[in-house]
C-alpha cells in the first residue's frame, strides 16, 4: 500500500507504541485519528495525551486529529470512525493498538475480567466493523492488530489479557480470509521483544531495561506490515520473526533481547 494520502486511525496513541505508529504513519504521508483517553484536558497518571501527539505530528508537517476515546464504550468507538470520516473523508488504515490489562487470573473480578475483553477484543471487533464498508466498497483497505506473547503464552496475572489476544489473532485470521476478496488486508503484529513504552516502564520501574527496544522499533515493524500489497494477509507474526526474516527494525537497545526457549513466538492458526 502506498502510505501517501491516505487516511488511519490508530488506538492507544496517547504514548507508547501508538503515538511512535501514528507519527511515523503522518511522516509517510497519512492524515492521522489518534484517539485514547489521555488528553490536555483529561490527562491520566502516565505521561502522554493524544494532544501531544497531534502536536508531534504538526511539528513534523504532518495532518492529525486528536479523537478522545474510552473504548470501554461502544458510543466512543462509532464516533472516532465518524469523527475520521467528516474530517478526512474516509479510513484507509486501522490500527487496533489500545488495550487494557489488570493484575490476577481466576480470582480476576468479572467486572474488571469483562472490561479487559470489551476494550482489548470487543473494541477492536467493532473498529473494524466500523470502517469495513468503505474499505470494501473503495477496494481497499488495512486493519492492523497488535498484539502481544501473552497470547501464546500464560503468564501468572495476565490470564484475561492473553485470552483477548488470543482471540484477537483468530479474529485477524478469520477476518482476513473473508475479506480477501475485497482487498482489505488483516495482520497482526505481535510484539514479543520487550517495549520500552511509558506504561511498561510506569509498572516495572525496577527491571532491567537494556534489552527493551523503544517504541519507534515497533512502530516501524507496524507500518512495514501496512506498507504491504493486500496479498500480504492473515499473518499472526512476531516483532523477532520479522527482524529475522525481512531484515527490518534493526535494535536500539543496549544489548540484544534473547527469548526463554520454553516461550512460544509461532501461532499456527490457518483457514481450512
Amino acid at each position: 500500500m502506498e502510505l501517501d494520502g491516505k487516511v488511519a486511525i490508530v488506538t492507544g496513541a496517547s504514548r507508547g507504541v501508538g503515538a511512535a505508529t501514528a507519527l511515523l504513519l503522518a511522516t509517510r504521508g497519512c492524515k492521522v485519528a489518534c484517539a485514547a483517553r489521555a488528553t490536555d484536558a483529561s490527562p491520566l497518571p502516565i505521561p502522554g495525551t493524544i494532544d501531544d501527539t497531534v502536536r508531534r505530528i504538526a511539528d513534523v508537517g504532518g495532518e492529525a486529529i486528536a479523537v478522545p476515546a474510552n473504548l470501554a464504550h461502544d458510543d466512543d468507538i462509532t464516533n472516532l470512525v465518524e469523527r475520521t470520516v467528516e474530517r478526512f473523508g474516509r479510513v484507509d488504515i486501522l490500527v487496533n493498538n489500545a488495550a487494557i490489562t489488570f493484575p490476577g487470573d481466576l480470582e480476576l473480578p468479572v467486572k474488571r475480567f469483562d472490561l479487559v475483553m470489551q476494550v482489548d477484543l470487543r473494541a477492536p471487533y467493532l473498529a473494524m466493523l466500523a470502517v469495513l464498508p468503505g474499505m470494501k466498497e473503495r477496494g481497499e483497505g488495512s486493519i492492523l492488530n497488535v498484539s502481544s506473547l501473552a497470547a501464546l503464552n500464560y503468564f501468572p496475572g495476565l490470564m484475561a489479557y492473553g485470552m483477548a489476544k488470543a482471540a484477537m489473532e483468530h479474529m485477524t485470521m478469520a477476518a482476513a480470509h473473508q475479506l480477501a476478496p475485497y482487498k482489505v488486508a488483516v495482520n497482526t503484529f505481535r510484539i514479543d521483544i520487550p517495549v520500552a513504552s511509558e506504561g511498561f516502564l510506569a509498572n516495572l520501574p525496577d527491571a532491567d531495561h537494556s534489552d527493551w527496544e523503544p517504541p519507534e522499533v515497533a512502530a516501524e515493524g507496524i507500518v512495514w506490515m501496512l506498507e504491504q500489497p493486500a496479498f500480504y494477509t492473515g499473518h499472526n507474526v512476531g516483532m523477532a520473526e520479522l527482524r529475522a526474516s525481512e531484515g527490518i527494525m534493526p535494535t536500539r537497545a543496549e544489548r540484544p533481547h534473547r527469548q526463554r526457549d520454553t516461550i512460544a513466538t509461532r501461532t499456527h492458526l490457518r483457514p481450512v
